[in-house]
């Protein structure tokens, strides 16, 4: 079968991934200016909005509580901690290091656009209609995974951090830039991990996993979920559970989209 595109010299290869990176650059620098432009909006109604009492999963969390009949063990949310910038430039070195973490994430399916259409003439004709959707399905999974580590496992993590104390003579003080720091992170973090059903479709198709090979080792797995939960998230169980839980549920799910992906290969 033959390629959709003529073969390209290595240097004409090059060229059209630089295009690529550079529409790439472009979309994620004017998301950043644009977030640069409304801090107001990013950092008050977005990134800080976990440090208030009455953020959603606060509210979530304590309604939850008082419908199992369990009082307000569930509820928290009172930070008695302060944001401090204890540098000149810190929060101006925050605002540009964050706009630049919004533009990208913002962009995320527009520079995943990007690649793909440098990758896709590479691919068959019967290959490209097979994965026909991969841009929409990564930018869901990623835009997913970004939301739950925003409003699930950043806003628990940042409470028990925040009160935690080793005795009561050390006042917590939390700086800005480690704040918005372990909101971005967590939540980056959790976008990537839940590409796993992407990731194992591709290595499937080119076959270096099985599903078969996943079930042998899905105990292992399990183990390295808890250590990567444990990675991304402080030592608190909660919210340690709150990350292995939806990686141990992908996992699963990537094992019967394998084995789907070589049925149809067998089919073929």
């Amino acid at each position: 079968m033959e390629k959709k595109e003529k073969e390209m010299s290595f240097l004409n290869h090059l060229e059209v991934l630089r295009w690529h990176l550079v529409r790439s650059a472009a979309a994620i620098i004017i998301f950043a200016i644009l977030a640069f432009i409304y801090k107001d909006f990013v950092f008050d109604q977005i990134l800080l909005a976990p440090k208030h009492p009455d953020f959603i999963t606060y509210r979530f969390f304590c309604s939850l509580s008082e419908m199992m009949g369990m009082g307000d063990t569930l509820c928290f949310g009172d930070s008695e901690w302060t944001l401090n910038s204890f540098t000149m430039s810190g929060q101006f070195s925050t605002h540009i290091l964050t706009s630049l973490f919004a533009g990208f994430v913002v962009a995320f399916p527009y520079v995943f656009w990007e690649i793909w259409s440098f990758i896709k003439p590479a691919l068959y004709s019967k290959e490209t209609k097979i994965t026909r959707w991969v841009v929409f399905f990564t930018s869901i999974l990623f835009s997913v995974g970004v939301l739950f580590g925003y409003y699930l496992v950043a806003p628990l993590s940042i409470n028990f951090l925040g009160s935690y104390q080793v005795s009561g003579q050390v006042a917590n003080q939390i700086g800005l830039s480690s704040f918005i720091s372990t909101i971005t992170t967590i939540s980056f973090a959790n976008g990537v991990i839940f590409e796993l059903p992407i990731i194992v479709y591709f290595l499937t198709k080119i076959g270096l996993l099985t599903p078969e090979f996943m079930k042998k080792y899905r105990k292992h797995s399990m183990v390295l979920t808890l250590a990567l939960a444990a990675i991304i998230t402080p030592p608190d169980v909660t919210s340690q559970i709150l990350v292995a839980l939806p990686i141990l549920i992908l996992y699963e799910l990537s094992i019967k989209i394998s084995a789907r992906v070589l049925r149809k290969q067998e089919k073929s």
